[in-house]
């Protein structure tokens, strides 16, 4: 396993720059999302007190996913928003007011630099960090929907295949919220294709807080949306990378277009 790989170079983060939108200008009818591609911890935040694997870890950021979600991208002709930041500084997949937002405990490892961080703190990083993010993932959607579009939104994000030293043996996990129209739809394509096992809600469910970027951008205007988790293992390599995203754009065209015949798009 390969989860110690090193983050994309082009989302190390620039001051003013903590995200960004790779092919912004897409026509296709999905956005992909992927809040956890970098593993960036700018210089003043000290390594927010860690040292050695903990900084490339999973706890700080999802390997291989940004890669997936780039060639989910051109297969689409879809943009994909990413912020360039380790979501141990800001996880942008929670809300500003969740102690979660920027925690203090990842797996087993405790993160010094977000200890007793004051209000003014913890509002600073939402300000630098969180909302930058979500101008620029807002200003996609509503782009899209002026254009007389309605994207799905489509997450994307891996998983370690082991936690707190449990293994995990599923290959896919396919999440949603309230709204399981396209969640249903690709638990269905995986089964039918049959080379990948999947499981609803899996590692983690709306329970845990995951599906905040989901419920906050997508169901609050009625688009199709579903979250993908990835075990980490399983693309690992740039080659492995291209193969998964391969296998999830036949996934998701057969998903969207299952919906869509069924009269259930947004």
């Amino acid at each position: 396993m390969r989860e110690h790989a090193q983050p994309d170079a082009a989302l190390t983060g620039e001051p003013d720059a903590y995200v960004h939108v790779i092919n912004a200008s897409g026509q296709g009818d999905v956005i992909f999302v992927c809040e956890h591609a970098s593993c960036f911890i700018p210089p003043e935040f000290k390594a927010l007190g860690l040292e050695g694997e903990a900084l490339t870890s999973h706890i700080a950021w999802d390997p291989g996913a940004l890669a997936v979600a780039r060639a989910l991208s051109d297969a689409f002709d879809a943009p994909a928003v990413a912020p360039a930041v380790s979501r141990l500084v800001y996880d942008c997949n929670r809300p500003s007011d969740a102690e979660s937002a920027i925690p203090e405990q990842s797996e087993i490892y405790d993160i010094p630099g977000n200890v007793g961080l004051s209000d003014a703190d913890r509002q600073a990083r939402s300000e630098r960090f969180y909302q930058p993010y979500r101008k620029a993932l807002v200003d996609v959607i509503d782009g899209a929907l002026a254009a007389g579009r309605k994207p799905a939104i489509v997450t994307v994000h891996s998983f370690t295949p082991v936690f707190k030293g449990e293994t995990r043996d599923l290959e896919l996990g396919v999440l949603h919220d309230e709204d399981a129209r396209l969640g249903d739809a690709l638990l269905a394509a995986i089964e039918a294709a049959g080379d990948m096992s999947a499981r609803r809600n899996a590692p983690y469910g709306p329970e845990n807080g995951v599906t905040y970027t989901l419920r906050e951008h997508a169901i609050s205007r009625g688009l199709l949306n579903v979250m993908i988790e990835i075990r980490n293992d399983l693309i690992a390599e740039q080659t492995t990378q291209h193969d998964m995203a391969g296998r999830l754009a036949g996934y998701l065209r057969t998903a969207l277009d299952a919906v869509l015949a069924g009269g259930e798009g947004a």
